[in-house]
Parts: C-alpha cells; sequence; structure tokens
C-alpha cells in the first residue's frame, strides 16, 4: 500500500508540473485559436534563468521567484509582439510552423548561452522530506499541487467573472468579428502569450528543483501535450486535470509494468479517449452547420 501511494504522490507532483504547461497550451488555444509548440521550451529557457540567478544572488528563493515570473512574463510579450503578432490573420498553419522554429531555436540557444551539461538548482528550500498521507514527498511536489490549485482558481474565476475573459473567448472564436465589436485582438494575444509563458515558466522551475536543469527539459512540452488533449484543448482548468491524470497514470505504469510503457503511458490514453470524446473530457463539442 505504501508503495502505491508513493507512486501516486509523486505521479501527482509531476502530474502538477504538466497541468501548469497544459494551461498553457489551453489559454493559447482559447485566446488565439493556436497551438505553441514552443511551451517546453519557454519552460526550459525559464528554468535556466531562474538557474542563473540562483547562482547570483546565492539561492534566495523570493529573487529568484520574482525575477523567473518577470523574465517569464517579458519573454512571452516579446516572442508574441516580434514573431506571433506579424502573422495575425495568416492561415493557422503557417503560425503553427512559426511555433515550431521558435521551439527549435529556443532549444539550440540552450547549449549556445549556458552548457549542455546537467545542475542541479539550488534555491534553499523545496529538497525538505515531508510525509503526507504515508508517502514521503520533498517540500517543493507538495508546492508545486498548491501552486497548480491556485492557479487553476485564479484562472475559473477570471474566465466567469471578467470582460477580459470574455474577450478572449471572443477572439478565438472569430477574430475579425471581435475586432469588429471593439475587442483589440493584439492585446488579448499578447496578454495569452505573456499568462502562458509564466505558466510554463512556473512548471520549468519547479521541474529543475525537483528533479535536475538539462537542455532535455524541452521535453516537458511533449509530456504535457497529451494532458492538454485529455482536458480538452479549450479548457483551461480541463488541461490542468488533465496533467494530473496523466502523471498519475505514467508514475503507476512505470511503477507496475515496465520503465519504458511509462513513456508512452500518456499517448496511448488520449488515442482512447478521443475515440470516445474527440474534444477532450472537460472541452467543449462544437457543432458548425453548413
Amino acid at each position: 500500500m505504501t508503495y502505491l501511494t508513493e507512486l501516486l504522490a509523486s505521479g501527482l507532483a509531476i502530474g502538477a508540473i504538466y497541468g501548469l504547461v497544459a494551461m498553457g497550451f489551453a489559454v493559447i488555444y482559447k485566446s488565439t485559436g493556436l497551438v505553441n509548440f514552443a511551451q517546453g521550451e519557454i519552460a526550459m529557457v525559464v528554468a535556466y534563468v531562474a538557474w542563473t540567478i540562483s547562482t547570483v544572488v546565492s539561492g534566495n528563493p523570493f529573487v529568484v521567484a520574482v525575477g523567473a515570473i518577470l523574465f517569464a512574463c517579458l519573454f512571452g510579450l516579446a516572442i508574441e509582439r516580434l514573431v506571433i503578432r506579424p502573422m495575425i490573420g495568416e492561415p493557422v498553419f503557417s503560425t503553427i510552423m512559426v511555433t515550431i522554429a521558435v521551439a527549435v531555436i529556443l532549444r539550440s540557444s540552450i547549449v549556445f548561452i549556458w552548457d549542455a551539461v546537467p545542475h542541479g538548482l539550488d534555491i534553499g528550500v523545496g529538497k525538505e522530506i515531508v510525509e503526507v498521507a504515508g508517502a514521503r514527498m520533498r517540500s517543493a511536489q507538495l508546492a508545486v499541487l498548491a501552486v497548480l490549485i491556485a492557479v487553476m482558481a485564479g484562472f475559473w474565476l477570471f474566465f466567469r467573472h471578467s470582460r477580459f475573459g470574455v474577450a478572449m473567448r471572443a477572439v478565438a472564436s472569430d477574430d475579425r468579428t471581435a475586432m469588429l465589436m471593439g475587442v483589440s485582438a493584439a492585446r488579448v494575444q499578447a496578454v495569452a502569450w505573456a499568462a502562458a509563458s509564466v505558466l510554463a515558466g512556473m512548471a520549468g522551475v519547479f521541474f529543475a528543483l525537483i528533479y535536475e536543469l538539462s537542455p532535455s527539459m524541452f521535453a516537458l512540452g511533449l509530456k504535457a501535450f497529451p494532458a492538454t488533449i485529455l482536458g480538452g484543448l479549450d479548457a483551461v482548468i480541463g488541461s490542468a486535470f488533465g496533467g494530473l491524470i496523466i502523471g498519475a497514470v505514467e508514475n503507476l505504469a512505470g511503477g507496475y509494468l515496465k520503465p519504458a510503457v511509462k513513456e508512452i503511458a500518456g499517448f496511448v490514453i488520449i488515442v482512447v479517449i478521443l475515440m470516445i470524446r474527440p474534444f477532450g473530457l472537460f472541452g467543449e463539442k462544437r457543432i458548425e452547420r453548413l
């Protein structure tokens, strides 16, 4: 029973990291109708910046957190302004290809700017072992679960009770019509990219804190994408739940079956789910009349 509990606990922790990245996918899609395939690379770059800040300020957790969030926000805004905004009005496929190009550039830049050697992120907290319901977890694993819950609550309130949240959905549905109604598509897109970058950055920092910092971290985007599809590409909160489900299933599959099964478990789940619910567990079913 202890083995099962620990597998579930660690699975939910990595699932919370997937959930943050997946929410970033969903935020951009919900507000712009695009899929950002550079989400994992953004998480990696922000994590490296956080590590650099930690070496300068001797691991001060507050300075590292604030610095990483500010950089993630500005980084997302820069990508949107310089690369994505000129693509407004262009075919969606072309814009998606641009995000893939951004992903490749960011992935290659890590080795040029930093190095290819794995590093440990030490900010003075997060490494302590805590026992919860019979399972031993690091405090950083509990922290990422708490952050995911707080972020989910924040986005639920934002989309439900704010006019800007409604504007984001309108732009995703039909950007030209939304602009005719007075909604600034460029502003909505900028906010979406900034928010998605912050979400990815938090996921990257937590991953580096719990595990390690390395150029292979870009795979976070690939691992989290099934969570977005599972929860629903247009469901921000659903994507977070999708991350928790994928993380738990992956860990259980790796613990009770073979470690290799862990790598494909998430994709097997989305194949099965999409055959039953093509729009995901929490996605909105769209009906088009011709």
